[in-house]
């Protein structure tokens, strides 16, 4: 699990809505000591310091909260050099304008918000790893936050490609510094009601659409928690021989082909009757181990 009084960085904070701030709060309730990032002061007096109502000032005040803009390479050198000796960083940064390059069509002939949004969403990840390694001395691991690489969503377009761009750096990430014993790795997750999400077109669409394909069902909303749970993880000790990867923590949308059909759709709430089978199911298999340890 999460090393007690070990350090984590947790980059692309924006409110409490966001992956960032969830992941952050679990390694917390491990016993982790958490760093968040947010880009520039704009950005956190904008979303955080205004838009967080759901909290006090003095837990504002608690969060150790540093700037850096993951594209200029020497703010993301010095963020990692005035922090010092690291366990784990959380990468959960991405944009795409959405007025160039998310929407009805694929192409754009705004080639510098193509670079910018790969920049962001990919190639930062190359710069964070970089200099976040030197500061794992006894070794490390770094998480990515992706989404549905292996398929092309209505209006996702340049995003889309990012991610699948951001999955293959993960395996180059992981084959290099595998030497430093830090491990890379991905989360694909399901659709999430994020500030980031909704600047998404349609992402009602992309929810509805989840719930025709995830044969467990899924919350864009509650299931935050379980993707802090997944990153949780990859960031302890019990992962420790996994790199390269990408984990899909998305209901098991990836997993099946088409729509589900009607009887395959996910109970919304479980009968009495199945409640009591599988309680006596539980009862049974814990006398089978009581007798067998006696």
């Amino acid at each position: 699990m999460i090393k007690k009084g070990g350090t984590y960085v947790v980059m692309g904070l924006l409110n409490t809505d966001s992956i960032a701030y969830a992941a952050g709060k679990m390694i917390e309730s491990f016993g982790g000591q958490v760093i968040y990032t947010v880009q520039n002061e704009r950005l956190k007096k904008i979303f955080f310091d205004r838009g967080c109502t759901d909290l006090s000032q003095e837990e504002k005040d608690a969060m150790d909260i540093r700037y850096c803009d993951v594209t200029v390479e020497n703010e993301v050198r010095n963020l990692f050099k005035d922090i010092g000796e690291i366990n784990g960083v959380v990468h959960s940064i991405g944009f795409a304008n959405p007025k160039t390059c998310l929407g009805d069509k694929v192409y754009t002939n705004h080639f510098d918000d193509i670079k910018q949004g790969f920049h962001i969403s990919c190639a930062s990840l190359a710069t964070v790893a970089e200099f976040a390694q030197e500061h794992m001395s006894k070794g490390g691991s770094i998480v990515t936050l992706s989404f549905a690489s292996q398929l092309a969503f209505p209006y996702y377009n340049w995003m889309g490609v990012n991610k699948a761009a951001l999955e293959a750096l993960v395996r180059a990430l992981a084959r290099e510094y595998g030497r430093e014993h830090v491990r890379v790795n991905a989360i694909s997750a399901g659709p999430l009601a994020t500030k980031a999400a909704k600047s998404i077109p349609h992402f009602a669409h992309l929810a509805r659409t989840w719930k025709k394909i995830s044969p467990l069902p899924w919350d864009v909303i509650r299931d935050k928690q379980e993707v802090a749970n997944a990153v949780v993880f990859l960031l302890g000790e019990y992962s420790k021989k996994i790199t390269g990867q990408t984990i899909y923590v998305d209901g098991g949308a990836s997993s099946v082909g088409g729509e589900l059909l009607p009887h395959e759709r996910p109970i919304k709430t479980m009968p009495a009757k199945r409640k009591a089978e599988a309680k006596a199911r539980l009862a049974r298999m814990r006398a089978l181990q009581k007798n067998k340890s006696g």
